[in-house]
């Protein structure tokens, strides 16, 4: 599958895998702005400017943004993290062309100031529905403690008082300081023609203003470390989380963090399936390494009954520990890898998990990786490098977060 890259004069950069057997195309603009980027007066500026990017440009209304993407039949949507806004969408290759005039319109959006009032209500009503969500609120105050000041503690949504409290011109200042075309990643995966694709994206966005966001180092945080505890009224179970430091996603160990994470705490055939679900001592269990710019996080989480919470934690410890002084046995290895391998190849089968794929290696390590290329770096995990990135970075050294009707774990 040919890779192509092209920097165009005011600094966007485009990628794009040329997929010919594909039978659609995906394309998307991944901005490096997130919730880590925004200021303590701006926080949850950045998912609220997702939201006002389909309010309307002074080419389109909204209804013409909705309308155009329903004509060429595209599965389109958007999402904010803690560092990346992405806009993307999914089309028959013949609708390529408009669906790469429509998201570089919008990403060049009026900000009218009616429509920020409007969609404020919007955001103030999102934010107390996710209050109503146990689960949510428990990862989102979990991050915040093991956090702990570093800026991937931020929340994505904000707070009722920090929206509230938004205007319209600190949006635009947000906008015009972070949306800077080099700080834009466009990608493209499947079905088109390359040269065509240049044409295209020069077309819509050359005229964009240089600029480049940027991004300061926060570096690595081991973590707040301690046990959390924080009592909502009402909710039916107990949410724990345990946050352990990891590697980056730049790092070489990611991918034996990744592996360890899919032995440890997968929803099937894992030491947590075997020891909470099976037995049904939890609703649910999992682990997973989040790897971020700079520094990443290893999080161990269940939910159940309240009265079990405090035995169900001793339980994880013991096989945190376990993991820690033994690592994982050379079974574990192998079944893990067979799952890492059956994910990628099946989501590379579609453009827009390569879409993703290749956006991810391109802004974090700044590199091309084919399916073979990231199937060769699971592959290369030993159990010599897990005992690498445990002896780096300890799994049961943590910081543990319960979210739900307890008083204390």
């Amino acid at each position: 599958m040919p890779f192509h890259t092209h920097r165009f004069p005011n600094g966007l950069q485009l990628i794009g895998e040329t997929i010919p057997s594909a039978r659609s195309a995906a394309v998307g603009f991944f901005v490096q702005t997130g919730a880590r980027d925004e200021t303590p007066l701006e926080s949850g500026v950045s998912h609220f400017l997702e939201h006002m990017m389909f309010k309307g440009t002074p080419r389109r209304s909204a209804l013409d943004v909705n309308l155009d993407f329903d004509r060429i039949g595209a599965n389109y949507n958007a999402y904010t993290s803690e560092e990346n806004t992405v806009y993307y969408a999914a089309v028959l290759p013949e609708y390529l062309p408009k669906a790469v005039d429509i998201l570089a319109d919008i990403l060049r959006p009026s900000l009218r100031q009616d429509d920020f009032d409007t969609e404020k209500q919007v955001i103030l009503e999102e934010i107390k529905m996710y209050e109503d969500a146990p689960g949510s609120m428990a990862w989102d105050n979990a991050r915040r403690i093991h956090f702990a000041g570093h800026p991937l503690g931020n929340s994505i949504l904000g707070t009722t008082a920090s929206v509230t409290a938004l205007s319209r011109d600190q949006m635009h200042g947000y906008f015009e300081r972070r949306y800077a075309p080099g700080n834009v990643l466009a990608v493209a995966a499947g079905n088109f023609e390359w040269d065509r694709l240049v044409d295209l994206v020069g077309g819509a966005c050359g005229s964009w203003t240089p600029g480049d966001g940027g991004r300061p180092d926060a570096g690595e945080t081991a973590g707040s470390g301690g046990c959390h505890t924080i009592t909502k009224e009402g909710t039916a179970q107990e949410h724990v989380l345990i946050l352990s430091a990891g590697p980056a996603a730049e790092s070489p160990l990611r991918h034996a963090a990744a592996t360890l994470a899919v032995a440890f705490g997968d929803d099937s055939g894992s030491r947590l399936y075997w020891a909470l679900v099976d037995p049904g001592l939890v609703e649910s269990a999992s682990c997973g390494a989040d790897q971020s710019q700079g520094c990443g996080t290893v999080v161990t989480s269940y939910s159940c009954d309240p009265d079990d919470a405090a035995s169900n934690l001793e339980i994880v410890r013991k096989l945190l520990a376990d993991v820690q002084k033994n690592g994982i046995t050379a079974e574990e290895l192998a079944q893990a890898k067979n799952k890492i391998a059956s994910r990628v190849v099946r989501a590379s089968e579609k453009p827009m998990g390569r879409m993703r794929s290749i956006a991810g290696a391109w802004l974090y390590l700044n590199e091309y990786s084919d399916v073979d290329k990231e199937l060769a770096r699971f592959d290369a995990v030993t159990l010599g490098s897990i005992r690498e990135y445990l002896d780096r970075y300890p799994i049961d050294r943590a910081t543990v977060v319960g979210y739900g009707p307890l008083v204390g774990l």
